[in-house]
C-alpha cells in the first residue's frame, strides 16, 4: 500500500482506520421447533408481555380482552376486560405488581396484578395506541399511536408528563431503557428517533429505512438495538445510533416482530406466517421456518403480531392472527453434524463489520 506523507511527516495510513478483512463467522445455533399451540382468545392476538418473574404471559388481542397464562403448562390463568376496542400492547413492569396495556380506544390503563383491577386511566392520545414501553429505573410509561407522537405519562398520578412530536406518521414500536437515549421509537415515516428525556426532543434520527419499522429490539448484554422494515433488518450501536450492518437475508415480508435473547438468536415474524432465526453477531438466518393456521382460519391469518422470549431465553411465545398463541423451544438433541442449518454466505461487497 502506498502511504502519503503530509508536510507535518505523518502518515495517512496511521490516521485512517483498517477494515476488518472478515466477516464474523456465525455461531452455531440448534434449530427451533413448536411445542404448544394455546387456543382461547376469539380474536388475532396482538401483543404479548412476560411477567418479570417467568411464571406467566399476558397476551392482547383483538376480542378486547387481556389473557394471563401460565408459561410452564399453558393454561388459562385469568381473563382481564376493560378495554372496548382491540387491544395492541402491553407491558408488566419489573418494580410493582402492575401491568399497563393500551388499544385502539385510545385508551391506556394500569391494572392492579393484586386486586386484577383497572386502577387508572392515561387520557391524552387522540387516536389508537399501538405501543407501550415502560421505563426500567423511572415511575414513567412511554406509549405511541396514530397520533404520531410519543407521549410520556407519569406512572401514578397519570399526568401526561411531556409529549415528543417529530415523527410524520403512526408510531408503531417503541423501546425504553435507562441509559441514554431512553425513549427509542420506530414509526410508518420510516424513521428511528432516539429520545432525550431531559430535553424533552430527538437526540439523533435515523433516515436509513424505506418502509415503515413496526419492530424494534434491544440486545439483552450489548449496548445495541435492532429494526425491523419491510425491506431488511438493520442493525445500530447505541448510544448514537451508529449503523453496523444489515442482517445478510431478506425476509420479503412485512416483519411485524422481532425479539433477541440472551444467547443473541434474533426472531423475526413476518405478516406472511414466516418465522425466521438469525445470529445476531454475524447477522446470518440459520432457520426459516412457516406457522401452520389452525383448522378453520384463512390461509391469509397466517400472521405473527407479536413475539417474545421468557426471561431465560428458552422459549418464544409468538402471538398470531389464527387467534392462537404458539410456543417455541429448541431442539433437544441437535448437534451442529445433525442439523447444519443454512450455508453461511458472507457479503462479498462489504469488507467491515
Amino acid at each position: 500500500m502506498a502511504v502519503i506523507n503530509d508536510k507535518g511527516g505523518n502518515s495517512s495510513a496511521a490516521v485512517s482506520r483498517r477494515l476488518a478483512s472478515k466477516w464474523p463467522r456465525p455461531v452455531w445455533h440448534a434449530p427451533w421447533k413448536m411445542y404448544r399451540v394455546i387456543s382461547g382468545h376469539l380474536g388475532w392476538v396482538r401483543c404479548i408481555a412476560v411477567d418479570p418473574g417467568n411464571e406467566w404471559f399476558a397476551t392482547g388481542s383483538a376480542d378486547r380482552t387481556i389473557k394471563i397464562w401460565d408459561l410452564a403448562s399453558g393454561q388459562l390463568k385469568l381473563t382481564l376486560t376493560g378495554h372496548i376496542e382491540q387491544v395492541t400492547g402491553l407491558a408488566v413492569s419489573s418494580r410493582h405488581p402492575y401491568m399497563f396495556s393500551c388499544g385502539l380506544d385510545k385508551m391506556v390503563k394500569c391494572w392492579d396484578l393484586e386486586q386484577n383491577k383497572i386502577i387508572r386511566s392515561y387520557h391524552g392520545h387522540l387516536s389508537g395506541v399501538y405501543c407501550i414501553a415502560l421505563h426500567p429505573s423511572l415511575d414513567i410509561l412511554m406509549t405511541g399511536g396514530r397520533d404520531s407522537v410519543v407521549r410520556v405519562w407519569d406512572m401514578r398520578t397519570a399526568v401526561q408528563a411531556m409529549v415528543l412530536s417529530g415523527h410524520d406518521q403512526t408510531v408503531c414500536s417503541l423501546l425504553g431503557q435507562s441509559p441514554d437515549p431512553q425513549v427509542i421509537s420506530g414509526s410508518h415515516d420510516s424513521t428511528i428517533r432516539l429520545w432525550d428525556l431531559r430535553k424533552g426532543k430527538a437526540s439523533s434520527v435515523l433516515t436509513h429505512h424505506k418502509k415503515s419499522i413496526r419492530a424494534l429490539a434491544l440486545h439483552p448484554h450489548e449496548f445495541a438495538f435492532a429494526s425491523a422494515s419491510a425491506e431488511n433488518i438493520k442493525k445500530w450501536a447505541l448510544p448514537d445510533g451508529d449503523f453496523l450492518h444489515n442482517m445478510l437475508s431478506q425476509q420479503r415480508a412485512i416483519i411485524n416482530s422481532m425479539a433477541i435473547n440472551q444467547d443473541g438468536v434474533v426472531a423475526t415474524g413476518g405478516d406472511n406466517g414466516s418465522l425466521w432465526w438469525w445470529d445476531w453477531r454475524s447477522g446470518h438466518c440459520f432457520q426459516q421456518d412457516e406457522t401452520v393456521v389452525q383448522p378453520g382460519s384463512l390461509e391469509s391469518e397466517a400472521t405473527l403480531y407479536d413475539m417474545a422470549y421468557d426471561m431465560s431465553g428458552s422459549r418464544l411465545i409468538t402471538a398470531e392472527g389464527d387467534k392462537t398463541v404458539k410456543m417455541w423451544r429448541e431442539v433437544e438433541d441437535a448437534t451442529p453434524e445433525t442439523h447444519p442449518g443454512l450455508p453461511f454466505r458472507p457479503p462479498k461487497d462489504i469488507k467491515r463489520f
